[in-house]
């Protein structure tokens, strides 16, 4: 994928307008709906073939996922604390947004492969799904601890039925039970529109964008160093673990491009109940500032090239 893919002209539409304090707005009910059909089209696609294996299969990739979001989330925590010298709370706050997942990121993957008819294992929304959690615990506590004060209570209801989540995991579960022929009937709407789906989507999401460049000016060069350097450095890992479990040529890039992602719709959310002293301007700046951009601008198609290098020179 390229500059002049459709999809991506439409984001740098958004970003130029943005930054050129355009009018240009996408309604926030339009957002909300095609924000809703890109969750569940993802979900849906990856229920149909989850279907077709068994579910003990995938326990092994579920478990190395879910310790990988662990281990980015806390490998990034120090590089903020003691090289960016950030307060303890923002630190915990953009390192559980690097150990976590953007599910617009993981659709322009899903687009560019598709675009290059490259095939990826079916479970991979499920661990899209799974990504989402470790790292927000993994920022509470390096926030504050496990201190009674926490309201986990609050934070569990805003991981596990925050709209992505009941979307991902809704949309897995219908694709499982009713499989191709009972989705036949909404194919034209969830399937073949799903990159003008996205279009609109990363349009929106280039407004969103241009609004967090203040935010780097403000705190300078490290945000913007972090934000490239931590989704180059953590697709390593991702491209690592997934020769480890065996993955295709599009299952690692898929599981590279999970990693080097940053969460900028359920981590903000959890952060804002549980820490909030940490500022939500520094997480956004970086990870819908910085990486979400360099990610579907340039990460991609990196990762898909090292992805290629590592299956051919070690997975072969």
């Amino acid at each position: 994928m390229n500059v002049t893919d459709p999809i991506i002209l439409f984001f740098l539409l958004g970003l130029v307008a943005g930054l050129l304090r355009s009018e240009l707005r996408l309604p926030a009910s339009i957002y909300e709906f095609v924000s809703i059909l890109l969750l569940l089209a993802i979900g849906l696609k990856g229920g149909i073939e989850l279907a077709k294996q068994p579910f003990a299969d995938l326990l092994p990739d579920m478990v190395a996922v879910v310790a990988m979001g662990f281990v980015l989330a806390l490998l990034a925590f120090p590089v903020l604390l003691y090289l960016g010298r950030f307060k303890r709370a923002d630190a915990a706050s953009i390192a559980a947004h690097y150990g976590s997942v953007s599910v617009g990121t993981y659709a322009v993957a899903v687009a560019f492969l598709g675009s290059r008819q490259v095939s990826f294992e079916e479970h991979m929304p499920l661990l899209l799904v799974l990504l989402e959690i470790p790292a927000i615990l993994v920022g509470i506590v390096l926030a504050r601890g496990l201190s009674r004060q926490t309201r986990w209570r609050e934070v569990g209801h805003e991981v596990f039925l925050g709209k992505s989540i009941v979307l991902l995991v809704g949309g897995l579960l219908i694709g499982w039970a009713a499989g191709p022929e009972g989705l036949s009937s909404i194919t034209p709407l969830f399937f073949d529109l799903f990159k003008g789906i996205l279009a609109l989507f990363l349009l929106e999401m280039g407004l969103l964008t241009a609004t967090q460049v203040g935010g780097l000016r403000r705190h300078g060069l490290f945000l913007v160093a972090f934000g490239i350097g931590m989704p180059l450095f953590s697709s390593l890992v991702g491209t690592a673990l997934g020769l480890v479990l065996n993955l295709s040529v599009g299952g690692i890039t898929m599981l590279a491009t999970l990693a080097a992602s940053a969460s900028y719709i359920a981590v903000p959310a959890a952060m804002r109940i549980s820490v909030p002293e940490a500022s939500p301007t520094l997480s956004l700046a970086a990870s819908l500032g910085v990486t979400f951009p360099f990610n579907v601008l340039f990460g991609i198609p990196i990762y898909y090239a090292l992805a290629q290098w590592a299956h051919t020179t070690m997975g072969g």
